[in-house]
């Protein structure tokens, strides 16, 4: 399924931390913050439960979306002079 990952994480350290385990579970950045991609259900369980484990007690905010085929399809999207990114090839 499609997912949508973004984060407020005010520690440079834990936020590069986090990228890095939204890489390793393959998820493309798409903005500063955000990360896209396919996760199964499992996938998403885990990684959440991952970055829980290493934020600990540290300020921050983490959401994963899930995203239907259906709803990816009625997106609304915008892209002037800029490169294209794995949003544009996801169905």
């Amino acid at each position: 399924m499609n997912c949508l990952l973004i984060y407020d994480i005010p520690d440079d350290g834990l936020r590069t931390k986090i990228a890095d385990f939204c890489l390793d579970y393959g998820l493309d950045r798409v903005q500063y913050s955000a990360f896209m991609g396919r996760l199964n259900s499992n996938h998403q369980e885990e990684l959440m439960l991952k970055i829980e484990e290493k934020i600990g007690e540290a300020a921050a905010r983490i959401d994963l979306f899930p995203i239907c085929k259906q709803d990816w399809r009625a997106r609304l999207s915008l892209n002037q002079g800029m490169e294209e990114t794995i949003l544009d090839r996801m169905e």
